[in-house]
């Protein structure tokens, strides 16, 4: 298990796939950890170079004292593709990972070659909801919030104690640390990347599963709307999480976006 200090903090993180091919970086959603990638990864591994890493506060990478700012993450992710020598990557963000992706993009623009952005847009909540959030965490702990953030993550057909998968990802849901799911619901709060995301010029991929309850379709497609030239598709049979409930699916929207854009 690799850890890199970085940017003050220790991250946990993973490399998979081929040296010399090109390079795709992995940033995950909000209480969940690097594992939520590992059925789509296994279907891109071959043709590409993989990069995954819990950001702060989450998974076995480093609780610092919240509250976050995008900016941290942004930090971070930056000063740990420096630390792998990654000189330009594809980065593939999910939910606040695809918004830590823009910001990524916008810092250090030399490192980011193309974007695939799931389930996520420029601005994402309000100052309400990421308040009441942050306090049921430090007060309570994340379990009594974690019925209703799995609806939004999953299909109704895939939300049943009789799925192992669904028990997993709610333990995993459930295990995070509260500081680090707190201070990164405060780095959510206090961010809006509409002005930094609008003036992006790269090749852009917005996914979208067509149930998801927390950044729906017409997010963004908004999303999309602000990226010259960005392509936009709807997963069928997905909530939050399209990786994880539509794994070939996914991978083959990202395969044909990074080989329509000469990537791969």
């Amino acid at each position: 298990m690799p850890f890199a200090r970085v940017n003050g903090v220790v991250l946990h993180y993973r490399t998979r796939g081929p040296e010399g091919r090109p390079v795709l970086v992995f940033s995950n959603s909000l209480g969940t950890d690097f594992r939520i990638w590992d059925d789509m990864a296994t279907l891109l591994e071959g043709e590409f170079r993989l990069v995954f890493y819990d950001k702060r506060g989450h998974g076995l990478s480093e609780a610092t004292p919240q509250p976050y700012a995008m900016t941290d993450h942004v930090k971070d992710v930056a000063a740990l593709l420096d630390h792998l020598k990654v000189t330009s990557a594809t980065i593939v963000g999910l939910s606040v990972g695809g918004m830590i992706a823009q910001g990524l993009a916008a810092f250090r623009p030399d490192l980011v070659q193309a974007l695939v952005l799931c389930d996520t847009a420029q601005k994402i909540g309000n100052d309400d909801l990421w308040n009441t959030r942050i306090k049921t965490a430090i007060e309570s702990g994340i379990a009594p919030m974690a019925e209703g953030i799995m609806q939004r993550w999953f299909t109704p057909g895939f939300r049943s104690l009789e799925n192992p998968d669904y028990v997993g990802y709610l333990a995993m849901l459930t295990r995070q640390s509260p500081d680090g799911y707190a201070g990164t619901c405060a780095a959510l709060r206090d961010a809006d990347l509409t002005e930094s995301t609008r003036a992006l010029k790269l090749p852009t991929l917005c996914i979208v599963g067509d149930q998801d309850g927390s950044t729906p379709p017409a997010l963004v497609r908004e999303l999309a709307s602000l990226i010259e030239g960005a392509r936009f598709e709807i997963v069928e049979g997905a909530g939050h999480l399209p990786c994880i409930e539509q794994p070939e699916r996914t991978a083959t929207l990202i395969r044909s976006f990074l080989k329509e854009v000469g990537i791969g």
